[in-house]
C-alpha cells in the first residue's frame, strides 16, 4: 500500500513516519539521515515525500510515483 513519508521533528531528533500512521517507522538524530531513509521508503512503494521543517511546516516534497503532472524536463 502506498503511503507518503513525512520526514517530522521529534523532539532533539528527527522520525521517518507513514502517512496515517500512529506510530513513528524510525527516529534518528539528524534530518538528513531521516530523510535518506524516508526517500528509499517512498521509492520502493512510488509514494511521496516529504519533508517537514523544525516548525512542522513542509519544506519540500518529492515525488516518487505516477507522478500525474506531464511536465517536460
Amino acid at each position: 500500500m502506498k503511503k507518503n513519508q513525512h520526514v517530522v521533528p521529534n523532539g532533539d531528533k528527527w522520525a521517518v513516519k507513514g502517512a496515517g500512521n500512529e506510530k513513528n517507522t524510525r527516529v534518528v538524530d539528524t534530518q538528513k539521515e531521516a530523510i535518506n531513509i524516508a526517500r528509499e521508503i517512498a521509492k520502493n512503494q512510488k509514494s511521496e515525500l516529504v519533508i517537514h521543517r523544525p516548525d512542522g511546516r513542509i519544506r519540500d516534497k518529492d515525488s516518487f510515483g505516477n507522478d500525474p503532472r506531464n511536465i517536460k524536463g
